[in-house]
């Protein structure tokens, strides 16, 4: 599977696991506590000037790992248009770029081993509820790394679909890529099964 750390080394990289997780929740709760849209445009600015710091792959990497945004920010855009509430809407797509960008940008700059460490440190008292920490900390491991891996699917489903035909995609193919989805999680679980499943 493929893995959403950047390998361009930067600054970032360099600073603990928890900082940066601590960073990033201070930033979201501050992105909702704010609606003045000039605020959140120059956050949105401070965010992009981060990413530019890193260095121009890094900025580019973490510009096309942000582009599946697209399609909620259009559908956000639509629906407060045909409302009435543009402002409204646009303090939304504000919020969404500040608060996934950064979460992005802990992702970009943290190995999973250390992110997966931090999840089961934090994760400790679930096990007073019979809660693993370390099933929870696989789980958001599984999770971060099929993200990719989804990407691949549905760009390669897409390509297959231009291939064969000249008509646009239709939602039909949530189908195959389900089906896909499936297929992988089936294979990972019978990996874990072989390996021992979460037993230490």
């Amino acid at each position: 599977m493929l893995t959403l750390t950047s390998p361009v080394e930067t600054p970032l990289h360099r600073l603990p696991a928890g900082m940066k997780l601590a960073a990033s929740l201070a930033v979201a709760m501050v992105v909702f506590n704010v609606d003045d849209p000039k605020w959140l445009s120059a956050m949105v600015l401070a965010t992009a000037c981060i990413y530019a710091f890193l260095g121009l792959a890094f900025f580019r990497a973490g510009i096309s790992a942000l582009t599946f945004m697209l399609p909620f920010i259009v559908v956000v855009g639509i629906w407060h248009a045909v409302t009435g509430d543009i402002a409204g809407g646009g303090i939304i797509v504000l919020r969404l770029l500040i608060s996934v960008s950064v979460a992005n940008l802990v992702t970009m700059t943290t190995a999973l081993l250390a992110m997966i460490a931090l999840i089961e440190r934090v994760a400790r008292p679930l096990r007073l509820i019979g809660v693993p920490p370390r099933a929870v900390g696989l789980a958001v491991a599984l999770a971060v790394r099929f993200v990719p891996v989804f990407r691949l699917r549905v760009e390669t489903l897409l390509s297959a679909w231009r291939a064969r035909s000249h008509r646009r995609p239709r939602p039909i193919i949530v189908v195959p890529v389900l089906l896909c989805l499936f297929d992988d999680a089936e294979r990972v679980a019978d990996a874990l099964r072989a390996r021992g499943g979460l037993q230490p």
